[in-house]
């Protein structure tokens, strides 16, 4: 498992699902006034659902003194992540990226996504997506800083926000 120099990135264990749950809230709940109006409350309860929902092919935590301050889920398609078969994602995708407030710009983040590229590559995976609104700037950033590109064929509308899919390509980010 990959480590910084304080953090153990590892898989959850059903031990870890209050500490994921309330990392979640937290990451999450700082889009709360920005979402429109009567959205965040079912998103509120999917992030709940999230932890313990059968589907992700692994549920990985980045750890620091006893303390969970990072998680990601990683999927096998489309269909899995998203209950979305018509999206035709037939390779992993990663969901619900989360680091707490003060363990931000430690790189805990791209550890995480790391790790479920290194994941996905030993799956035989070419590629790995992932999907977010633009109400997430900062991430955007950092996913283009780790080489994701924008798949806009996989993008989604949920009615209200405009969802775009970004995607890695595997074989390109492990020579970097």
């Amino acid at each position: 498992m990959e480590t910084l120099p304080d953090i153990r990135i590892r898989d959850a264990v059903p031990a870890d699902a209050t500490a994921i749950r309330d990392l979640l809230l937290e990451a999450y709940g700082q889009y709360e006034t920005q979402f429109p109006e009567g959205r965040w409350a079912p998103y509120r309860d999917e992030l709940i659902e999230s932890v313990t929902r059968e589907g992700p092919l692994a549920r990985i935590v980045a750890e620091s003194d006893g303390r969970i301050v990072g998680s990601i889920l990683l999927f096998d398609s489309g269909d899995s992540a998203y209950g979305m078969p018509s999206l035709a994602i037939d390779t992993p995708v990663i969901r619900l990226l989360a680091v707490a407030r003060e363990a931000r710009g430690r790189g805990i983040a791209a550890a995480l996504i790391e790790e479920s590229a290194r994941r996905s590559r030993e799956l035989g995976a070419l590629t790995m997506y992932l999907h977010t609104s633009d109400l997430m700037a900062a991430a955007i950033k950092l996913y283009e800083r780790l080489g994701f590109e924008r798949a806009v064929d996989k993008d989604m509308f949920n009615g209200v926000t405009h969802i775009k899919s970004y995607v890695l390509r595997l074989r390109e980010a492990a020579r970097r």
